[in-house]
């Protein structure tokens, strides 16, 4: 556990950092299951900065070739609610054409920015997407975005209604770096709402 002001913010904790490894072990199983008899390596699209903890973990426990990439799509900024208007702000570097796509997630919540993403590896040529989230909060989706080929939505946790934070996941780009995952305390992110 880290120390000092910053578990003072958490209301409570969710995931241990002990639940998260065992779980990440799992998921990556299943990927790996899927991924191996493709005729080529997929490409593993991490979606920046959330899910990097979550796709550093996941990728080490995948037995199989893949390459792995980064995209930005951006829809909070500082706040806690997405805008529901989310854009790609950094794109690949690896052509993803003919490509089996997996999009690494920290959570899908509305499912505005992953659907985004989908769209734009689609336009890229991609053959088939698949979705790996380390959190799902189905409470409050309000897109049904699409799954393209033979892909396959994997999730690590069904996340609550709650602002989280914690391995990766941020407040104001805060918390990232704890090995947890946490409910935020709703004074600290009311507090900037209200100065």
């Amino acid at each position: 556990m880290v120390s000092g002001a910053t578990d003072a913010s958490i209301d409570r904790v969710l995931w241990t950092e002990a639940e998260i490894a065992a779980r990440v072990a799992e998921v990556a199983s299943e990927l790996a299951a899927d991924l191996r008899p493709l005729p080529e390596p997929a490409v593993i699209v991490g979606v920046a900065t959330g899910a990097f903890l979550f796709l550093a973990d996941l990728v080490r426990r995948v037995d199989v070739p893949l390459s792995v990439d980064f995209v930005r799509a951006e829809s909070y900024g500082d706040g806690t609610e997405s805008s529901g208007r989310p854009r790609v702000t950094a794109d690949l570097k690896v052509d993803v054409a003919g490509k089996h796509v997996v999009v690494v997630e920290d959570i899908v919540d509305t499912g505005n920015t992953l659907s985004c993403l989908i769209a734009h590896l689609q336009k890229k040529g991609a053959s088939s997407i698949s979705v790996c989230t380390f959190l799902d909060k189905p409470a409050r989706r309000t897109v049904n975005f699409q799954l393209v080929g033979d892909g396959k939505f994997y999730r690590g946790f069904e996340c609550p209604d709650s602002f989280v934070v914690g391995y990766g996941m941020d407040y104001a780009e805060l918390y990232r770096n704890l090995p947890y995952v946490g409910v935020l305390k709703p004074e600290i992110y009311n507090k900037k709402t209200h100065d």
